[in-house]
């Protein structure tokens, strides 16, 4: 198919990628021109200056920015790509924003003979590369089953929740259980290390049984060693935990442990810690 991908950051570049590797025709926008280029040279393909242009004739454009106001200006600006899109194609987002920006995209594109997809993505920055995301979607399913097969090539899980904005919805529930997991996690190593136990051995034995998560296996020696340059940021993180917290006041669920969390990663960023790792948590029982 011909495809648009805007936003080549740490997660669109390599999803993009896939999708140059599995043979479609892909047209790249991204804000840094330079970003673009390098996609380019890598993978193919050719890079445009607009959002408008770069879906221009395109059958989907996938779009993969950073927060509501990104995406409004990419889908929705002078230049956007609802803009650009012929009647009958889809736009797909995968940008993790409010529940309530997808519908109104649906509400845009809906009035220009288009269709809509919200569909944010979980497995951070290893999954986009490793092409094993896990992809929640919100939508019509004649729209969701024309672009399923392209999702594949970098979700392991591809999964239509419900009508628009089920998506970003079910990544909000994402990230109430992950601020817990990790809080917990923090709390129960540097327990551990201050028992005197190896925690990386507590951490190889409770992988085993109830305790057993994708954190657990994959940040708990890190977190031990104070490692946290990489990863998913704790800006990031507190702009998820943003909208779920805002959406939990419309629809009165109590959050206690996700508003906690979020005043700890408010916490992390004041000792400079915006783009560590989500994991950092640990560094705040660490050092007090």
């Amino acid at each position: 198919m011909k495809l648009a991908f805007l936003g080549l950051g740490v997660m669109g570049y390599p999803m993009a990628g896939h999708l140059a590797r599995a043979g479609h025709d892909v047209t790249v926008y991204n804000r840094t021109a330079s970003k673009a280029e390098a996609w380019c040279g890598e993978h193919g393909g050719v890079r445009r200056d607009t959002p408008a242009e770069a879906a221009g004739g395109a059958d989907i454009a996938f779009m993969c920015v950073g927060n509501d106001d990104d995406v409004r200006e990419v889908a929705e600006g002078p230049h956007g790509a609802l803009e650009g899109l012929k009647p009958g194609a889809i736009l797909v987002d995968h940008t993790t924003s409010s529940a309530g920006l997808a519908r109104e995209l649906e509400q845009r594109a809906t009035a220009r003979g288009l269709r809509f997809l919200d569909a944010p993505v979980s497995g951070g920055q290893a999954g986009a590369v490793n092409g094993r995301l896990t992809v929640m979607v919100g939508g019509d399913d004649a729209s969701f089953r024309t672009v399923e097969p392209a999702m594949r090539h970098y979700g392991q899980a591809v999964t239509l929740m419900g009508p628009v904005g089920s998506g970003q919805l079910t990544k909000m529930v994402n990230q109430i259980i992950l601020a817990g997991t990790l809080q917990g996690l923090a709390e129960g190593l540097n327990f551990a290390v201050r028992a005197g136990l190896d925690g990386n051995q507590v951490a190889e034995v409770l992988s085993k049984g109830a305790a057993q998560s994708w954190q657990l296996e994959n940040r708990a020696r890190t977190m031990i060693e104070g490692k946290f340059d990489f990863g998913f940021a704790v800006d990031w993180m507190r702009k998820d935990l943003a909208i779920g917290l805002e959406e939990a006041r419309r629809n009165g669920s109590p959050l206690p442990v996700a508003a906690l969390v979020d005043q700890l990663y408010q916490r992390i960023q004041a000792r400079g810690g915006s783009r560590w790792d989500t994991s950092s948590l640990i560094q705040l029982l660490a050092a007090p």
